[in-house]
C-alpha cells in the first residue's frame, strides 16, 4: 500500500459499525441540474460506486444514505433500491451528520462516507475501520496529500490541518457516535494516504473527467 495506515497501528480485530453515505449535499461546484450523487461515472450514478462498496466492506454492520430537500431524486432512487435513507434538514454537513446520528439511534462507532467517491472499496473501508479500532481516539480522518491531487489535477475544495500540515478532505471519516452532539474539539487520529481509493473525490466536472481516465488506465493494467 502506498502512503498511509500507519498512524495508529496494525489492524488486529473483527469490528463491525454502521456506514452513513453522506448525500444531501447542494453540489453547488458541479454547476449542474443534476443531482450530485446522480451524476453518471463510466455509466453508473456516484452513489451506486459508494454503495457498493459499503455494501461488500466485511466491517459494516448496515448502511443509510443520508439525504436532504437538496436531493429529493437520490432519495427516490435509493428507495426504490430498497436502501435505508435518512433524510435530514439541510442545514449543513456537520448538521446533518448530528441528525443522521440521532435519527438512527447510532452510539457507538460510525463510518462516515461521501456518495462523490467511487473509486473507494470495500477492502479500503475495512481497513480504515480496523485503524480505528486499535488507535483509541474518538475520531478518524483520511487525509489525502493536497500536492498528490494537484499533481493530478484534481481540484482542492476542502483542508483540514493535522499535526502542523494541511491536507485534503477525503471525507471518509469514524466518529464515536455519542461524542458526535458534545461541544469542542473531539481527540483525533488520521490515515494520510495517497490510495486512488480516496484520491478522487469529486467536487467539479474536471475532477470526474480526470477520475474516469484514472480507472480507466488502470482497469487495463
Amino acid at each position: 500500500m502506498r502512503g498511509g495506515f500507519g498512524v495508529c497501528g496494525v489492524c488486529v480485530a473483527a469490528m463491525k459499525v454502521p456506514a452513513l453515505i453522506m448525500a444531501g449535499g447542494k453540489g453547488k461546484r458541479m454547476g449542474l441540474t443534476l443531482e450530485k450523487p446522480l451524476l453518471p461515472f463510466l455509466g453508473k450514478p456516484l452513489i451506486d460506486w459508494v454503495v457498493k462498496a459499503v455494501a461488500s466492506a466485511e466491517k459494516v454492520s448496515e448502511f443509510y444514505v443520508v439525504t436532504s430537500e437538496n436531493t429529493v431524486e437520490t432519495e427516490k432512487r435509493c428507495r426504490s433500491k430498497g436502501w435505508q435513507v435518512l433524510r435530514t434538514d439541510a442545514k449543513g454537513y456537520h448538521d446533518d451528520l448530528k441528525q443522521a446520528v440521532r435519527d438512527a439511534g447510532l452510539a457507538g462507532a460510525v463510518l462516515t462516507i461521501p456518495a462523490d467517491l467511487p473509486a473507494v472499496t470495500g477492502r479500503f473501508l475495512d481497513k480504515v475501520v480496523g485503524e480505528f479500532e486499535v488507535c483509541g481516539k474518538d475520531f478518524l480522518a483520511v487525509f489525502v496529500p493536497i500536492e498528490k491531487r494537484e499533481e493530478l489535477g484534481l481540484s482542492v475544495s476542502s483542508t483540514d490541518e493535522y499535526k502542523g500540515v494541511w491536507y485534503a478532505v477525503s471525507g471518509v471519516n469514524i466518529v464515536n457516535g455519542t461524542k458526535v452532539h458534545e461541544e469542542g474539539k473531539i481527540e483525533t487520529s488520521a490515515i494520510i494516504t495517497e490510495e486512488t481509493e480516496v484520491l478522487l473525490n469529486i467536487n467539479t466536472l474536471k475532477d470526474l473527467e480526470i477520475s474516469e481516465q484514472i480507472m480507466q488506465k488502470q482497469s487495463k493494467s
